[in-house]
């Protein structure tokens, strides 16, 4: 695998019409993300629904290398079942649990087709682990989910960073979702405890 280290080569900006206008077209091979991040992330930045941010190429011509989208969210334990909630309410001191915990949602993440195979998608979701970390951070957290194509290679990419399962099987979550039991799930929730990475 060759390997393409984003804090040495690239700088992270937020979303802009300005990136759009000075950096080469982007594409992560992706059609969803692609039409996302070409038609709908601006909006959801200008809406107060999520921001996007990229990393950019620090020499000419300016390439995006990689881009995600975050917004505010919660983990409600409320729907969760009494196996999947106790799993989680482990993680935290009796006083503090309760019905909802704070997290950050990753909407969306792309690389770059140009990047692919380097490394790039674990930098990315590491530094998204460090960025929420760090004693700077503006907001109180303790979780990262995100809703993961439910793709072998996507849920396992997911894995090797850390994450798990919110809802023990597809059963639980599509109860959840009120889901039909012969549907086939288009994502799985997935989460993971940012105090892991302290």
């Amino acid at each position: 695998m060759k390997s393409f280290d984003i804090f040495d080569n690239c700088t992270i900006v937020q979303l802009s019409g300005d990136v759009y206008k000075h950096c080469q077209d982007f594409s992560c091979g992706d059609v969803d993300l692609d039409d996302f991040f070409i038609n709908d992330a601006q909006k959801y930045a200008d809406e107060m629904i999520g921001k996007t941010y990229c990393w950019v190429s620090n020499t000419k011509p300016y390439t995006i290398t990689a881009f995600f989208t975050i917004s505010n969210d919660s983990i409600k334990t409320i729907s969760l079942s009494s196996s999947s909630k106790n799993r989680l309410n482990r993680t935290l001191p009796n006083a503090k649990r309760g019905r909802s915990y704070p997290a950050v949602l990753i909407g969306r993440v792309g690389v770059n087709t140009v990047f692919r195979g380097m490394n790039i998608g674990t930098q990315l979701i590491q530094f998204i682990k460090d960025w929420f970390c760090a004693k700077d951070n503006k907001t109180g957290c303790r979780f990262l989910i995100v809703d993961a194509y439910n793709r072998e290679s996507v849920l396992a990419f997911y894995k090797r960073n850390g994450f798990k399962y919110l809802y023990a099987d597809e059963e639980e979550e599509k109860n959840y979702y009120n889901t039909a039991p012969n549907e086939s799930m288009q994502t799985r929730l997935m989460y993971f405890d940012l105090k892991t990475n302290m």
